[in-house]
């Protein structure tokens, strides 16, 4: 079992020495800004996002696994707007949103091993929100994907056609659904809203110094399912690649964006994780989750909720849970409250809607 942790946790990132990072670790959000006429032109949900959180963490945390503290799990940046004070709703969900992640890079070559818990969408359906998982391909191109998010669309029936559909994207899992939203536009009209939850919006530097024969590792993993398609994942995580998409495309308006951004401490980086995050500090900046640096995370036009102190694989991926061995080789800082996390999103998300408020225009 130890051999097989170490083959994936190889597989999983590119680890080099250390070196000066590019931009160094701080706790500034440049150049992300919250002023009016902002590049990325976002709205700032944090403020009501951490009353809604700590008011679920408060209430039934502590007995759902990995309970973090409120102030431990959100990084609190200055300039973070003061409280509404409105009352958080912590009873049953009024709409009943059907909230499904795109999940990331090799998902489907590690998901046998990994016996995802499925905790946070279990939990949340003791409150009313149907959540789960689309299948993906893990190594497959974002257009390649972008068929398979179709599918699942089109086979919504009753009781699920006509609720209110959410769309979370974690790491690659982002342009998978841009090149959906895009390839699908009648599909597209059925999205309510979509979340980037440490999504790669703009790519990853690293994504850059990997090649398709580190991909193809993945697939010695007992169980992987993700040799069916193509194997051009790194393509779709290109930084030119990303940026090139934006210059050609515009998100369709209709549709509700928000950015859920990990941005962990260093010493709340798993071992596994410290080389890619070193090799990403240099090649770009400090201030990342491992894949990816916290800017490139935002959808532009999106609602900013928060910023977890948490790494990449934290963020979704419940390693140490499942597997005390690989806790203990290179998932040591795996520990994260994504129960209440994904309840506080939909929360947010459902209480957005409700309000009809209006989100920028996107770019």
């Amino acid at each position: 079992m130890w051999r097989l942790s170490v083959l994936i946790a190889t597989s999983l990132l590119l680890v080099t020495c250390a070196s000066q990072p590019e931009i160094p670790f701080s706790y500034t959000l440049e150049p992300l800004s919250f002023e009016p006429g902002n590049t990325y032109n976002v709205r700032d949900g944090r403020a009501r996002f951490r009353e809604i959180f700590c008011a679920a963490n408060a209430d039934h945390g502590e007995a759902l696994p990995d309970y973090t503290s409120c102030e431990q799990a959100l990084v609190r940046f200055e300039g973070e707007p003061p409280p509404t004070g409105k009352p958080v709703n912590l009873g049953q969900s009024s709409t009943h949103l059907l909230g499904k992640m795109v999940p990331g890079l090799a998902y489907s070559c590690v998901k046998a091993w990994l016996h995802h818990d499925n905790s946070a969408p279990n939990h949340v359906a003791t409150l009313g929100y149907d959540t789960g998982f689309i299948q993906v391909e893990g190594i497959a191109s974002s257009e390649s994907n972008a068929a398979l998010i179709a599918d699942y669309v089109k086979s919504l029936e009753a009781p699920y056609d006509d609720r209110p559909l959410v769309l979370f994207g974690y790491s690659k899992g982002v342009p998978d659904i841009f090149a959906f939203l895009d390839a699908y536009p009648d599909l597209a009209h059925r999205v309510t809203a979509v979340v980037s939850y440490a999504g790669a919006v703009w790519g990853s530097p690293l994504a850059d110094e990997a090649d398709e024969k580190q991909l193809r590792w993945l697939t010695m993993i007992p169980g992987a399912e993700c040799e069916k398609k193509d194997s051009k994942a790194l393509e779709s995580l290109s930084p030119a690649n990303r940026q090139a998409w934006f210059a050609e495309h515009t998100l369709p308006d209709h549709i509700r964006y928000y950015s859920v951004v990990s941005f962990p401490d260093p010493d709340n980086i798993s071992s596994g994780l410290r080389g890619s995050h070193k090799k990403l500090a240099r090649l770009k900046d400090a201030r990342n989750d491992s894949q990816l640096v916290f800017y490139d995370q935002v959808i532009p036009g999106s609602t900013v909720l928060g910023f977890f102190n948490a790494d990449h694989w934290a963020m979704s991926v419940p390693i140490a849970r499942q597997h005390e061995v690989s806790q203990a080789i290179f998932a040591n800082q795996n520990d994260f409250p994504r129960e209440i996390a994904l309840e506080a999103i939909l929360r947010f998300i459902e209480e957005d809607i409700a309000q009809g408020a209006s989100p920028p225009l996107h770019h």
